[in-house]
């Protein structure tokens, strides 16, 4: 894959993002990894200039659920590709009142509810035991990047909150909603970690975009449909591509930083 080193911004899609619209595609690739394949193949290309690398967290079609991802290989794939600074897509319940459907977050914290997930690369045959800083999940510079476009854009946004990874596929009980609300949880959803925790594992500067596309269990009058989610999605996947293809100069200056 011919890709610029050490300055690709990767984007990995999620529910309602398998194929990135404005991405002037250079080619596709089929990898592997030491630790199987990724998700799906990776497409290069440029984005308003910006080589971007996407990859479909669930593959293309969506066929994988989030405690099935081989969440490895999608970030070594990236990370040997040249990608050093990652947005991570992710379609997410709102939990805050402010935290609507069809509103776009960038959180800047997390709480890890998964259990059983490949969630390190630093196990087996090692060298020596190793532990990374975890205190801020999210890198601060591209959060600022994205809260700043999304306020030039006009996108319906909040640019905090604590995202509550849960395992899935199933949606949350209101009374677990309730318990991850009393930890501090803003949102939820199933693709966080360890996303977040390997892409800093390989020195990647990582940020979620989450499209909110339900109000969390509980937290409306209704049971929770598929047709509300897809609504969600047709209507706020339109601010993630305005924030995406806007912040592309900006994240790509700051990729070339790493």
């Amino acid at each position: 894959m011919n890709s610029t080193e050490n300055q690709t911004v990767g984007i990995i899609g999620g529910t309602g993002l398998t194929t990135l619209s404005g991405l002037n595609v250079t080619g596709t690739q089929t990898v592997s990894t030491p630790w199987g394949a990724p998700s799906s193949e990776l497409t290069e290309g440029s984005l308003h200039g910006q080589p971007v690398v996407f990859l479909s967290r669930h593959g293309n079609p969506s066929r994988i659920p989030p405690h099935e991802v081989n969440y490895k290989a999608n970030m070594k794939a990236l990370y040997d590709a040249g990608v050093r600074t990652v947005i991570g897509v992710n379609a997410v319940g709102g939990i805050h009142p402010d935290m609507t459907p069809a509103c776009v977050v960038i959180p800047d914290q997390i709480i890890d509810y998964t259990w059983g997930r490949a969630s390190t690369f630093f196990e087996g045959d090692l060298d020596a035991v190793t532990h990374i800083d975890f205190t801020w999940p999210y890198d601060n510079t591209a959060r600022d990047i994205l809260i700043q476009t999304a306020k030039k854009r006009e996108v319906l946004h909040a640019g905090f909150g604590v995202y509550g990874a849960t395992q899935g596929p199933r949606l949350e009980t209101a009374a677990e909603i309730r318990r991850m609300e009393r930890d501090g949880c803003d949102l939820v959803g199933m693709t966080g970690m360890p996303e977040a925790a390997l892409a800093a594992e390989l020195g990647m500067r990582y940020v979620c975009l989450g499209l909110v596309v339900n109000r969390a269990a509980g937290k409306s009058d209704h049971i929770i449909s598929m047709e509300e989610i897809e609504a969600a999605i047709a209507q706020g996947m339109s601010g993630v591509r305005q924030i995406l293809a806007t912040s592309m100069a900006d994240l790509g200056a700051l990729t070339a930083l790493a």
